[in-house]
C-alpha cells in the first residue's frame, strides 16, 4: 500500500503507563516493523490514554485508512478499546478474533481465550484492528491482518460487481 496517508496504516498504543512517561513501548515498534516488512505504508504511532474519550478521539481524528490499536483487549474493567471500537463500528469480522485466539492458543494455551482481539469496519470504510499489547500478540495479529488486508479493503470498497481475486 503506497501513496498518501489515507492509504497507510497508523498504530495507536493505548497505555496510561506510557502516557505517564513510564515504560518503553515495544509493541508499537513491533507492529510498525512487521507492517513495513510486509510492504505496507505506515505513518507511525500515537500513544493515547486508556479512556473512552482518548480512544474515541484517536479513532475520529485518523486520516489513515487502516488503524491498529494495541491494548485494551482483555477482560479487565479497564480494557475498553474493543468496546469503544465496536460501539462505533459499522461491522465487525468475528473470524479475525477467532483465528487470532486459535493461533494464540497454540502458543500460550487456554489464556488465549481471555483476549477480545477484533477487526472492524467503520462507517467511513476504515478498517480497525484491536490487538493485545504484548509484543508476541501484536506480531501475530499484525501478521494475520497483513495476509487479508488488501482483500478486505477491496471488499469494503466494492458495492457492486464481481469479486476480484487477490493474493493478499
Amino acid at each position: 500500500m503506497n501513496g498518501s496517508n489515507s492509504n497507510c496504516i497508523k498504530v495507536v498504543v493505548v497505555s496510561d503507563t506510557l502516557i505517564a512517561g513510564r515504560g518503553v513501548d515495544v509493541s508499537g515498534e513491533v507492529a510498525l516493523s512487521t507492517l513495513s516488512s510486509k510492504g505496507y505504508c505506515t505513518t507511525g504511532k500515537e500513544v493515547v490514554g486508556n479512556s473512552y474519550r482518548d480512544i474515541l478521539r484517536a479513532l475520529r481524528n485518523l486520516k489513515e485508512r487502516v488503524v491498529v490499536f494495541l491494548g485494551g483487549t482483555g477482560p479487565s474493567p479497564r480494557d475498553i478499546t474493543v468496546d469503544v471500537v465496536e460501539s462505533t463500528a459499522w461491522r465487525c469480522l468475528t473470524g479475525f478474533g477467532e483465528l487470532f485466539r486459535q493461533l494464540s492458543y497454540q502458543k500460550i494455551g487456554a489464556r488465549a481465550i481471555l483476549s477480545r482481539a477484533t477487526l472492524c469496519i467503520m462507517h467511513d470504510g476504515k478498517a480497525v484492528a484491536v490487538l493485545p499489547g504484548s509484543p508476541d500478540a501484536t506480531k501475530l495479529g499484525v501478521e494475520i491482518l497483513a495476509e487479508i488486508l488488501n482483500h478486505l479493503l477491496e471488499e469494503v470498497d466494492r458495492s457492486e460487481g464481481p469479486h476480484k481475486t487477490t493474493t493478499n
